[in-house]
């Protein structure tokens, strides 16, 4: 468990990250991380979770038309 403590940043207020963090979130510097609510709490991920349902709808749809997308192919 980490304990991040809130601090000025200009004129917004914001959160470091530790460095063991960033490591395991595979995250740089300039790169976007998304808080996400959850049943337990909130969750800071590196995923964008809109693009997840994107992909889901994509297999869905992938999945009904199987055997279209086979006669296509040949």
């Amino acid at each position: 468990m980490h304990i991040l403590k809130l601090t000025q940043i200009g004129n917004s207020i914001g959160v470091i990250l530790p460095r063991e963090v960033l490591g395991r979130l595979k995250l740089e510097k300039g790169e976007s991380v998304f808080l996400v609510e959850t049943p337990d709490g909130y969750a800071i991920t590196p995923y964008n979770p809109a693009l997840n349902e994107q992909v889901q709808a994509g297999r869905e749809f992938m999945r009904e038309y199987r055997d279209t997308f086979h006669q296509l192919a040949k």
